[in-house]
Order: C-alpha cells, then sequence, then structure tokens
C-alpha cells in the first residue's frame, strides 16, 4: 500500500466514525425532545385542550406504554395515533411514558349538563369506581378519565360498545352490566357527563 493510499484509508475511516457518532448522537433524542411532538395535539406536558384529544399527563407508564403498542399494531384503532406511534421505537416510547406520568394532569373544566352529571355519578360508583378510583382520577391499567375532554369520552364509549376496541376484562363485565341493567349506550353518556366535569 503507497503512502498516499494509506492516508486516503485513514480519511476514509475518520469520515465513517464521524458519521456514525453524529448519527448515534441525533438517535438518542432526550424524553423532553420525544415528549415536544405531541404538544400538537395533547398540550403542553400532556395537558389536551382539544376536544377529541385526550389528555396524557400524569398516565401510568404501563398504560402509556400498552396504548401505543396497540396503536403500532393496529389493535386499538386510531386516525392517525397509528402511523405516529409507528415511528418510535421501544425504547423512545419508555422515555416518554416516564416523561408524562411525572407532568400533572390539568383539568380547566369544561362545560357539561349538571343533571346528567348528577346521575352519572351513582352511576360511576356502582359500574366504574372499581377500575377507575378516585373520582376517574386514578386508573391503573384502564386510564384516567376525570377532566378529559367530552367529545373524546363519548367517541371512547363509542369504539367500546362498537367492538373497534376491546375493553380489559374487568371492564368488560361492568360494560355489559351496565348495558343490561340500565338500558344500552344511552346509559354510558351521564356517567360521561359526570366525569368530564371532574375537576
Amino acid at each position: 500500500m503507497t503512502k498516499s493510499s494509506f492516508h486516503r484509508l485513514l480519511r476514509i475511516v475518520a469520515i465513517v466514525g464521524a458519521t456514525g457518532l453524529t448519527t448515534s448522537a441525533f438517535a438518542q433524542a432526550s424524553p423532553e425532545m420525544l415528549a415536544n411532538t405531541c404538544a400538537g395535539c395533547h398540550g403542553p406536558d400532556g395537558s389536551s385542550t382539544g376536544p377529541a384529544t385526550p389528555t396524557i399527563a400524569s398516565l401510568s407508564v404501563d398504560y402509556f406504554v400498552l396504548s401505543m403498542k396497540d396503536y403500532k399494531s393496529g389493535k386499538r384503532p386510531s386516525t392517525v395515533m397509528g402511523r405516529i406511534a409507528k415511528g418510535y421505537s421501544d425504547d423512545d416510547i419508555a422515555a416518554m411514558a416516564k416523561h408524562f406520568q411525572t407532568k400533572p394532569f390539568q383539568r380547566p373544566g369544561q362545560k357539561v349538563d349538571a343533571d346528567k352529571a348528577k346521575a352519572g355519578k351513582a352511576l360511576a360508583k356502582k359500574y366504574c369506581e372499581s377500575c377507575h378510583e378516585d373520582e376517574g382520577k386514578v386508573g391503573e391499567g384502564v386510564g384516567v378519565l376525570a377532566g378529559q375532554m367530552l367529545p373524546y369520552l363519548l367517541y371512547s364509549i363509542d369504539d367500546f360498545l362498537d367492538g373497534k376496541r376491546e375493553p380489559e376484562k374487568r371492564q368488560k363485565v361492568k360494560f355489559d352490566a351496565l348495558v343490561k341493567e340500565q338500558g344500552g349506550r344511552g346509559a354510558f353518556e351521564p356517567i360521561v357527563h359526570y366525569y368530564a366535569g371532574v375537576k
């Protein structure tokens, strides 16, 4: 190998090495940078003000990860989240889950039907409280309901009742009992007004 060939080889190795380092540095985005991509729909720090978009602040890590995996696989229906979720690695999703779990769930309040909410409170205590505890503020494995936007809650109920989303086993027992004992789909509306109005 000539001296000039050796120097050329060293330059190529240096360029490839530098490119590899640069790619690696960009690939390791911070949780804050990853979470910033969610703000357009889910609001600053994951607290939504959009009618059909849920608040993702303070969700448990397990529920966040499960939701993203279900979007990624197509198990959970979506308009855009299925495509968005596919752009994140498992490590990215875990980092975002930990980030959002630390953020407070902001409940700015929204207009609900007071009579429906009053009736819904009693129904929620009987059919929902065992999973969605503390007025729906805690939902380990099933999500937070308290203060979520009313249209989002209504869309979610429709997805469950239409078979587009599969409820967790204990949810299904309560869903089926509510439908049977309270007269069908309409029984969910007062419950949704109650949870949407929780501050």
